[in-house]
Order: C-alpha cells, then sequence, then structure tokens
C-alpha cells in the first residue's frame, strides 16, 4: 500500500485535471485567490484591460492580471485576499498580482476551505483545498463554518478568557492542543473545551 502522502499528491493532481481553467473572461465570477502585493510602478507601462463600477484596474497579461484596488476581501460573489508587502504601504489603493492558476471555485455551501494559524505572527488565515500546498490533513469547511473556526482560533489565540474553567498547567501547551483539535478536526469549541473539563 502506497504512502498516505503519496495518494494524495495523486489525488491532487488527478482534481488538478478535472479544475476549472481560469482567464480573463471568467476570473471575476465566483472565484477565490490571493493576490501579492506589488509595487505600483510594477503595472507602468502596461496597458489598463478593464475598470469597474467600483473604481478597481485590471491589467491582463498572459500569465495572470494585476489588480489596482482600496478594497480586498469580498468583490461581489468573489473571496479576494492580498498578501501584504513586507514593509507595507502606507496608500490605501493597492496593486495585486495573480497567476490565472491562482484562481479557485468559491461558493458559500461546498467544503471548499481549511484554516492555518501561523504561530510566528499569530494570525489566522483561510485557503482553500485546490491550494498546492494544501497537506490534507486540516479539516474542510464551508465558508461559514470556517468563519466560525477562525473566530474560536483568534479568541483561543489571543486571551485567556476561554480556559477560565480547564484546569492546566501550561496555557501555551493548552493552546497548541485546542488550535489544532480545531484545524484538523470537525469537533465544535465547546465539545473541546467539555473534553478538558471531564479531564480535571
Amino acid at each position: 500500500m502506497p504512502p498516505v502522502n503519496h495518494v494524495h499528491k495523486n489525488e491532487m493532481l488527478i482534481f488538478a485535471t478535472m479544475q476549472k481553467v481560469y482567464n480573463k473572461t471568467n476570473f471575476h465570477k465566483h472565484t477565490f485567490c490571493i493576490y501579492r502585493e506589488v509595487a505600483l510602478t510594477e503595472i507602468a507601462g502596461l496597458k489598463l484591460s478593464y475598470t469597474s463600477k467600483s473604481g478597481s484596474s485590471y491589467y491582463f497579461t498572459e500569465k495572470g492580471l494585476y489588480r489596482v484596488s482600496n478594497h480586498w476581501g469580498r468583490a461581489a460573489n468573489c473571496r479576494w485576499r492580498l498578501l501584504p508587502l513586507e514593509n507595507g504601504t502606507l496608500s490605501k489603493t493597492k496593486a495585486g498580482y495573480a497567476n490565472w492558476s491562482d484562481f479557485y471555485p468559491n461558493n458559500e455551501h461546498d467544503n471548499l476551505f481549511y484554516v492555518e494559524v501561523n504561530w510566528e505572527t499569530m494570525e489566522v488565515s483561510f485557503q482553500h483545498k485546490c491550494n498546492p500546498e494544501y497537506n490534507g490533513k486540516a479539516q474542510l469547511r464551508n465558508a461559514t463554518e470556517t468563519a466560525k473556526v477562525v473566530r474560536h482560533l483568534n479568541e483561543v489565540l489571543t486571551t485567556d478568557n476561554w480556559a477560565k474553567y480547564i484546569n492546566f498547567d501550561d496555557i501555551n501547551i493548552l493552546r497548541k492542543e485546542v488550535v489544532s483539535a480545531l484545524v484538523n478536526t470537525n469537533r465544535s469549541f465547546i465539545d473541546i473545551k467539555r473534553n478538558y473539563h471531564e479531564q480535571k
């Protein structure tokens, strides 16, 4: 029997071949995408391809597109995030770039998303299951459930109130255990905490 990661890679390869292909004609229809912020100077000389009703500008290239906008996150029926530059920019209007292959299907009901935690920055974010970095371990959820888990994770990472009635020796060890349960299982936050109460 082949190792699990080998099976997972084969499954992802099969899924990738079946995946919808996005381009300049359909990237804005029910998609999830993470753009990478770039300096505005990077679009200098490019021909403007399209301007939306909300004022966002789009520059199409063969491999992907640049989007210049003062709003990111939800865009109509899409979920588009922007990964900021390391040094950051003071301007509210930012430019982002994404390859056509960075666009994935988005809807409210399918289990398309998983949550991840950056322990260095203590930041919680959600990703799409089509992301090539998805290891198959994190629990997949729909948009509503994902948003709920993100809220619980932020509570666990930034406050101590949730652990008020739990008997523990080290809050940091407890945090990592609870975060792991929230990310990798479909157990509710209440059920996870109840388990610790019962261990008293």
